[in-house]
Order: C-alpha cells, then structure tokens, then sequence
C-alpha cells in the first residue's frame, strides 16, 4: 500500500505556458478544445495579466492547462532544449477521427495521427505556436468536461502528459526518481519514459527526449513556463521540498496561489517544476456552477480591482460558435 510518506507525488498537476492574445486562448482553448474556464484571475506578480485556468468540470489535478497571455505584441518563444516541449492530452481511443476533423474544421493545422510506443498520437499547435497532441487510449477511465458541443465520449479526459526536451537524461532522471519517486517504465529511441512509482496512469507520464542537434529553446509566448506536480497535502508537500534541499537544489518557499500551495525549483536540465498541493482547489471562492464567470482577484489586490479591471482587455466565450458536426 503506497503511503503520502513513500508516494507523496501522484502526477502532474498543471502546466502554465505563456500566450499572446487572451481572446484567442479562450476561444482555442474552452472553444477549439472544449475544455472548461474553471479560473479567471491575474498573474500575482503582474496583475495587469490575465491568469487563465483550463480543465475539466472541477478543474482536477491533471486537468489544469493554464495561461499567463500577456497580449498581441508579446515576443514569441522558441520550443527547444531545457523546456518542457510538448503537452500532451488524453482522448478515448475512438475519438481520433473526430479530433481530426474537428481540428481541421477550425483551421488547425495538423499533422496525421502516428503510432508512438503503445499510442495514436496527434500533433498540432495552438494560435501561438505551443506544441500539443491527443493521445488516444484507453486506459483513461477520467470523464470529459460536458461543455454541450463537443460529444462526452470524444471530449478530452486532461492530461496524458509533457514531454521534457533535454541534453541527456541521466541528471534529470536522478531527480524524477529521489526527489519525486518517479520511474523508469519505458524507453523508445532517444525518448525515456517516467511515471509515479507504483502506477502509470494518463496524467501522470513524464517524457524526456534527449535528440541531438536541438537548440536551447527561449521563453515567449508558445512556450510552456512551469510544470506542476500534484501532492495530496501542505505535509506531503514539505516532504518533497526537504528532498529537493538534500539534493543541493535551490527551492522556493511554500506560496500561497490561493487554490493551491505552491514550491518551485529548477531541474538539472532547465526546466523549472513546482510542487502544488490539491487543495483547496477552484472551489475556494466561487461554487463550481459558476466556475471562470467572474473575474477573481487574491484579497490584497482587491482594492485594486477598477484599475486591474481597466487594464485587462475584455474577453468573452460563445459556445455557439463552436458547436460541430465534426
């Protein structure tokens, strides 16, 4: 039986990347996709940004795909080593040919499904460039976000996983494996395999892809910032983080991000992690019902909120626009 003292990582958490347009990433992301807005705050440490949260009903662990998009004119990054490269989606099997066609239908370029490991993957990019992929399985017994146009038995399940673009794997392996009790549980070519001991699951795969011949990537808008991953407890997140110092790693303090706690560090290969607790989660100042209807600030910016409100471009989401017959 796994334990929060042996096991206190159960997969990922969030991934937050950086985007341009806020109106774009809405109608992409809760549209295109038909995931859930289940947050709509700012970047805490710049409050004129938006901080947009995607997932499922809740907005679960696992599920949580969100966005600092710091507008139009913002520099776009380039995908390379030292980034986490790829985010990964898991689809019911059955549903490759509809994504397919749903991508296609609203001008997504894409590439055609291939065969990787064990899975059907499929690639495309968002409006900025981000790098993503459906990976249709069916091992994910998680249910869709009903969102009313996209049909539950093709909606996205969360998360499948990321996939790490580093020099070599063995430093970044060693912290996987001592510090976040990750391992080892696949190999092909140059791309290793990582998942929580013990289990294996969609939404908890950490891929590292060690290719020649990459260059360094660059922040910007179409680049992931952080991967997040989940622990059950403020306890269980001490635990992790005492792990990280003892391996001579520089870590953060515990931070309050309001629905989670968080810790952050930077892996031997570039790519920066936290530690994010699941609780208290979206729930904690609006009911779920009304989940990313209303613009959120943490207590200290409240009085803040005329000029915040006034600096942020308005945005707004028509389902209609999206329904298909995909």
């Amino acid at each position: 039986m796994q334990t929060m003292q042996n096991h206190p990582i159960r997969g990922l958490h969030h991934v937050t990347a950086l985007a341009g347009s806020a109106q774009g990433n809405l109608d992409f992301y809760a549209g295109v996709l038909g995931l859930r807005l289940v947050k709509k705050t700012v970047n805490f440490d710049a409050p004129e940004v938006y901080h947009l949260y995607y997932g499922d009903e809740t907005g679960s662990a696992g599920s949580i795909m969100t966005f600092f998009p710091f507008g139009t004119q913002v520099r776009r990054g380039r995908r390379g080593v030292g980034q986490s490269a790829v985010t990964a989606f898991s689809v019911p099997s059955a549903s490759m040919e509809y994504w397919l066609r749903r991508l296609k239908q609203f001008q997504v370029p894409v590439q055609a499904p291939r065969q990787r490991m064990d899975e059907l993957v499929l690639y495309f990019e968002d409006p900025d460039g981000l790098s993503l992929e459906l990976v249709a399985n069916d091992l994910d017994t998680r249910p869709g976000y009903a969102n009313g146009f996209i049909p539950a038995e093709f909606a996205i399940r969360g998360f499948w996983g990321v996939e790490l673009w580093e020099t070599g794997y063995e430093q970044t392996e060693a912290i996987l494996a001592g510090q976040l009790d990750y391992a080892f549980v696949g190999e092909s070519g140059s791309r290793r395999r990582y998942a929580p001991q013990g289990s294996a699951s969609p939404g908890q795969f950490v891929d590292l892809d060690y290719s020649l011949n990459r260059d360094f990537g660059r922040g910007g808008a179409g680049t992931v910032h952080h991967i997040a991953f989940d622990t059950p407890s403020d306890e269980a997140q001490l635990l992790v983080r005492e792990k990280v110092l003892a391996a001579g790693l520089q870590v953060t303090p515990v931070l309050d991000r309001q629905y989670f706690h968080s810790i952050y560090f930077r892996e031997p290969g570039g790519v920066l992690f936290e530690v994010a607790t699941t609780p208290p989660g979206f729930a904690f100042d609006e009911p779920v019902a009304m989940l990313g209807s209303a613009l959120k600030l943490p207590p200290w910016e409240e009085a803040h909120r005329a000029q915040i409100e006034a600096q942020l471009p308005p945005i707004h989401f028509n389902p209609e626009a999206y329904g298909s017959p995909a």
